[in-house]
């Protein structure tokens, strides 16, 4: 089993790589609008997908799920409140962001300001992505890797030594997509792993309904609604994660600022190659979030109730 798991895992990431590289590889990586934009031409199904897949990463298949293990379904604000926050992003600053003909969110904030906050905006980011975003990802990244291909037992390493490998692996894979063949390849590449990401995910809670309801889906969600239907709440109270009243106030000022201002993430829309099919691609990526809480957060209940059961 570990020998076929690791066979089709390689098998996955190559085939990533190689659809990757034919997509691109006629790409002009020269220009700035070509290497960092894609030279303008992505279509709206790569926009979203990319989207997707830029957003999610161990630390929210991991964190929401713990979220909703330990408490209930009410951490799905963040996927619903991130939906809301797209359809606005893509009718009110995407228009603006593309008659500006921006590269770069700083670019935007130096037209509206002056060069000073440009500048100033762009340490924040940076910092902010070396410090606040890349170590939760490659940490929770490893952790979730190491542990299911048993990387300490395989290479006869420490368990720190096979968290260290693994980030580094992961990092020179990821950065070799972004530095060769620009954000058309980490785009693309993006897409076809969502395809799998949205297959595999919606997959898992179908079959633990179909096990707890014995063959019957139906049946399983209402064992959850027997056992354990606290856990289908997702109307958070002021001791859960996401209290509902955020819903209105912080939470959609943060889902704002993240989707509309975050340089990692609007560069997929920009990158567009008309302002519909970025926008088309913006509402793509919020469909999918409304989606998220089914392979993000069901399967803990899913698990709960197997719990129970034992």
């Amino acid at each position: 089993m570990g020998v076929l798991t690791i066979l089709s895992f390689l098998f996955f990431t190559l085939l990533v790589a190689l659809i990757s590289y034919l997509k691109t590889r006629k790409e002009d990586l020269e220009t700035s609008d070509g290497y960092f934009l894609g030279g303008r031409s992505l279509t709206a199904w790569v926009i979203g997908g990319s989207l997707m897949l830029t957003n999610l990463s161990t630390e929210q298949l991991i964190g929401l799920n713990a979220e909703g293990y330990e408490f209930n379904m009410s951490s799905m604000g963040w996927e619903v409140g991130s939906a809301i926050a797209l359809v606005i992003v893509a009718f009110y600053f995407l228009p603006k962001y593309l008659k500006g003909g921006i590269t770069t969110i700083p670019d935007f904030l130096e037209e509206r300001f002056d060069s000073a906050t440009k500048q100033f905006v762009t340490i924040l980011f940076l910092f902010g992505f070396i410090f606040n975003l890349l170590p939760p990802i490659l940490y929770s990244g490893a952790v979730a890797l190491s542990t299911m291909f048993n990387v300490p037992e395989m290479l006869g390493v420490s368990s720190t030594t096979a968290l260290w490998i693994t980030v580094w692996v992961v990092g020179t894979i990821g950065s070799l997509y972004a530095i060769f063949g620009g954000l058309k390849a980490v785009a693309v590449s993006d897409t076809i792993n969502g395809i799998g990401l949205i297959l595999g995910g919606l997959l898992i809670p179908l079959l633990g309904l179909m096990t707890l309801g014995d063959g019957s889906p139906v049946a399983g969600f209402r064992s959850i609604m027997d056992n354990t239907p606290e856990k289908l709440n997702a109307v958070g109270g002021e001791s859960d994660p996401v209290p509902f009243g955020t819903m209105f106030t912080g939470m959609i000022l943060v889902n704002l600022y993240y989707w509309g201002m975050s340089q990692h993430i609007m560069q997929r829309a920009i990158a567009a190659k008309n302002l519909k099919e970025g926008q088309k691609g913006l509402l793509i990526a919020a469909f999918l979030k409304l989606a998220g809480p089914i392979f993000l957060i069901l399967p803990v209940s899913l698990l709960t109730i197997c719990l129970v059961q034992i």
